[in-house]
């Protein structure tokens, strides 16, 4: 049984994750290095798809963290 104080901890965690990483995939499409030429009119290089490799992945599991923080708050009893 996971208590309430660390149900709320995965909750702050993963709701910090899901907010944080979008802004980073931002400022990666918009990093030159993340282009071959021209933004969005030419190939992604490496840069780009690695991050996006890592953005994704840190997405993913915010998500489980916080929905793993959420049941264990309610099912957590209250006192």
């Amino acid at each position: 049984m996971i208590s309430k104080t660390a149900a709320r901890f995965l909750i702050a965690a993963g709701v910090f994750n899901v907010v944080i990483w979008p802004r980073f995939a931002k400022a990666i499409v918009e990093d030159d290095r993340a282009w071959s030429g021209e933004r969005w009119n030419s190939a992604p290089e490496a840069f780009f798809w690695v991050h996006a490799v890592l953005i994704t992945t840190a997405i993913v599991i915010g998500l489980g963290v916080l929905l793993v923080g959420v049941r264990a708050h309610r099912s957590s009893p209250s006192r």
